[in-house]
C-alpha cells in the first residue's frame, strides 16, 4: 500500500535551527519537518550564545534537542573554557555535545592545528565524564579526526557529512561510531559512495540547515532529510520504510535522552 511521507519515522540529528536564516519562519519550517514525520530535529552550537539561545528554542519547540560544542574554527582558549563549563552546567538538558571536532580544510597551520586538537580533546573527555555522545565535524581531517577520537577513547560518535574515503570511514565503523548523511547526497557522488560502504545499522539522517541541500543555491531546512532517506534506500536497493525505521533507530540508540 502506498505510504505518505508522513507515514514514516524520521530524525534530523544535526541542524543549526538557531541560524538568522531561519528567523522569520522557524514555526513553518518545523511545521513542515513534523509533516514530513521528522520526531526530532538535534540542533548543534557553534559558540556560547548559540547555545544558550538553543536552550531558549527547544522549551519553545519541544521537537528540537539541544547539542552544545565550540565549533573546530574557533580556537580560542578561553571561548573552549567556557563552552565547557556551560555543557557541564546545563548537561542535564543536552543530548550531546556538539557540533565538535577538527577542521583542516580552514585551518592549515600546524600550531593552529595542535591547539584544535586540544581543544577538541577537552571536549572528548568531558563528553566521557558525563556519558554524552558526540556530534563530529570533520571537513578534510576525516582520518585524523577519526584516530584522535580513538586515541581519545571517543565510544558514543555521529560523524555527520563525512567528507573522507571509505576506507578512513572503516576505520570509524571498527571504533562503533556511527555516520549521517545530508540531503547534498543528491548531488555528492563522495557521499553515495560512503554510503555504499557504511552499513545501514550505523547510517543516520542529517539536514545540517541551512546549508548542504539538494540545491546549494537555497535554504536547506529539516523536512529535507527525507530526501537522505530516499537516496540511501536507492543506493542500498532497499525499502525507504526499512531506512527510515533504521536510521530512527540507530538514533534513539546513540542519542537517548533525545527521546526520553
Amino acid at each position: 500500500m502506498a505510504h505518505t511521507p508522513s507515514a514514516l519515522p524520521l530524525v534530523d540529528v544535526h541542524a543549526h535551527l538557531y541560524d538568522a536564516a531561519f528567523d522569520a519562519d522557524l514555526g513553518d519550517v518545523i511545521a513542515r519537518a513534523r509533516a514530513r514525520g521528522v520526531q526530532a530535529v538535534l540542533t548543534v552550537s557553534e559558540t556560547v550564545p548559540e547555545a544558550h539561545r538553543i536552550l531558549a528554542l527547544a522549551e519553545r519547540y519541544p521537537l528540537i534537542k539541544p547539542c552544545a560544542g565550540l565549533y573546530p574554527t574557533i580556537l580560542d582558549c578561553a571561548a573552549a573554557a567556557d563552552m565547557l563549563a556551560f555543557i557541564r552546567a546545563h548537561h542535564d538538558r543536552l543530548v550531546a555535545i556538539g557540533e565538535v571536532g577538527l577542521d583542516y580544510w580552514k585551518v592549515q597551520d600546524e600550531a593552529e592545528r595542535e591547539m584544535q586538537r586540544d581543544i577538541f580533546a577537552r571536549h572528548i573527555a568531558l563528553a566521557r565524564a558525563l556519558d554524552l555522545p558526540l556530534n563530529v565535524h570533520s571537513r578534510s581531517a576525516g582520518r585524523h579526526t577519526i584516530a584522535w577520537l580513538r586515541e581519545h577513547g571517543a565510544q558514543r560518535v555521529l560523524m555527520h557529512a563525512f567528507d573522507g574515503k571509505a576506507s578512513a570511514a572503516r576505520l570509524g565503523l571498527e571504533a562503533g561510531y556511527y555516520f549521517s548523511i545530508p540531503p547534498s547526497i543528491v548531488r555528492s557522488p563522495q557521499k553515495q559512495k560512503l554510503v555504499q560502504h557504511v552499513p545501514l545499522e550505523r547510517l543516520l539522517l542529517e539536514s545540517d540547515s541551512p546549508v548542504l541541500g539538494p540545491d546549494q543555491e537555497q535554504r536547506n531546512e529539516p523536512q529535507n532529510v527525507w530526501l537522505s532517506c530516499l537516496h540511501i534506500a536507492a543506493i542500498k536497493g532497499v525499502s525507504v520504510e526499512e531506512v527510515a525505521h533504521s536510521t530512527t533507530t540507530n538514533a534513539q540508540q546513540l542519542f537517548p535522552c533525545a527521546f526520553a
